[in-house]
């Protein structure tokens, strides 16, 4: 292969690198600095913050004393505070006395010598900062879309196929096929009337425009355009791009999303020739589907076969715009639903339900990284807000080595009146160490193999 063929390879490569250590570095420095702030107010002395390990790129010293840097390997960061060995010790016993021979008070400053509220209150910090970042850019998203007008009101029509339809920007859309359009928050009422419009090509819209009703033809109210692409996934694999449309499948003219659904559904994962309209010509891509597993509102996971691909109405629904506090709301349901997804999801895999290729290392959390930064600013800022989520969910569990851990120890420590011994302390250390590297040795084998 000549050079010039590994030009775009690379540039993918480096771009994906990019995104997966920008999106890993604003995480950190979120976490570490929970700790660090907390710690700080509870009158445990940082000596160190650093973003990355390794050799130092950069560092200054601020007036309280604390070193901040950027080490040359962006893939992590820890808080140092006085009494620590090293950025991941424990307790190390020649360095505390040595601080307590000089001062005495100095002691209240370490990490170990602070009362048990001040250590359980830092080291739940970085977790809690985690989500607390991604409520706030759940929540300054939301205010950012708005929400949809009710009610439903044609904002930006979509570019299809067929044509030019005489609905217009800012048409009232009060009825399709004769059914009067319920309103957005009435979810039930909202599934049966999509689920009863007929399944034609052209539909009659009743809509309001200049304070009267008229009657104007539209296209099928969710055609087969692809709004979104899915990292990792057989549509992305292909090709496919937000805007397509999906004119047919093997040769059969579609025109509404439900078909295409139907028919990846039911090819048991037999490679399906598609006939894309993309900016006024057509094109052909050949994918295969893949084994899926959802999570269902109701709970459990169902596996269906997919291409990776999310649609829409024919036209953006025109908004207005979501209030501080309904955003709020949201940005914390958001949160709480990527929780008890990532739970669920865990515990259907220890049961065997759904494939343990669900979980994710970092080369799958690179590559999605890249591929939701090509999808723009906003695609990005939210993956690293859902990333932030599970960061902070992780590091909850109950994992020597981990906050979680770390937690526990101090729980023991609450209930007995006196820490865990220094021997039991560094098996369960190692243990944990050894459970980590474990669990990143099998999704790095989830990454390269499923």
């Amino acid at each position: 292969m000549e050079l010039t063929g590994l030009i775009p390879q690379f540039g993918g490569f480096a771009y994906t690198l990019v995104a997966f250590v920008l999106a890993l570095s604003v995480i950190v420095a979120v976490h570490e600095y929970g700790h660090y702030i907390v710690g700080r107010w509870s009158g445990i002395h940082a000596e160190v913050f650093s973003l990355g390990f390794g050799p130092v790129l950069w560092s200054r010293v601020d007036r309280r004393g604390t070193r901040w840097q950027v080490a040359a390997l962006p893939f992590g960061g820890y808080v140092k505070f006085l009494g620590d060995a090293n950025a991941a010790s424990g307790k190390d016993e020649a360095t505390m006395a040595e601080i307590f021979r000089e001062n005495p008070d100095n002691l209240r400053h370490t990490m170990h010598g602070a009362p048990l509220w001040a250590r359980a209150a830092t080291v739940a910090a970085g977790p809690v900062f985690n989500f607390a970042m991604s409520i706030l850019v759940f929540t300054a998203i939301f205010m950012f879309r708005g929400v949809a007008s009710d009610p439903l009101t044609v904002g930006e029509f979509r570019a299809l196929p067929d044509g030019v339809y005489e609905l217009r920007e800012g048409d009232e859309v009060v009825g399709i096929a004769g059914m009067p359009t319920p309103a957005f928050d009435d979810a039930e009422a909202w599934t049966a009337f999509t689920a009863g419009i007929p399944m034609e090509r052209s539909l009659d819209y009743d809509v309001r425009r200049d304070g009267q009703v008229v009657t104007v033809p539209g296209p099928f109210l969710f055609p087969p355009q692809v709004n979104h692409v899915a990292p990792r996934s057989a549509a992305i694999d292909a090709g496919l791009e937000p805007g397509d449309v999906i004119t047919g499948i093997d040769g059969a003219p579609i025109f509404a999303f439900d078909q295409l659904k139907q028919a990846v559904e039911s090819s048991d994962g037999r490679p399906l020739l598609l006939d894309v309209w993309r900016q006024g010509g057509t094109e052909q891509f050949t994918l295969a589907p893949r084994r899926t597993d959802e999570p269902q509102p109701e709970g459990g996971y169902i596996t269906h076969w997919r291409i990776g691909i999310a649609g829409g109405m024919a036209f953006d629904p025109a908004t207005e715009t979501a209030g501080p506090i309904s955003a709020f709301a949201s940005g914390v349901g958001q949160t709480i639903e990527i929780v008890r997804g990532s739970l669920s999801g865990l515990w259907h895999m220890v049961t065997g339900a759904i494939s343990t290729c669900n979980i994710s290392g970092p080369l799958g959390i690179a590559e999605t990284s890249g591929a939701m930064a090509s999808q723009g600013a906003q695609s990005f800022i939210w993956f690293i807000a859902v990333l932030s989520t599970a960061v902070g969910l992780l590091n909850l569990f109950p994992i020597p080595a981990l906050d979680g851990g770390h937690l526990v120890f101090y729980a023991w420590e609450a209930v007995t009146g006196r820490p865990p011994s220094d021997a039991a302390l560094r098996v369960l250390m190692a243990a944990g160490l050894a459970v980590i590297l474990s669990l990143m040795v099998f999704a790095l084998g989830n990454d390269l193999f499923c």
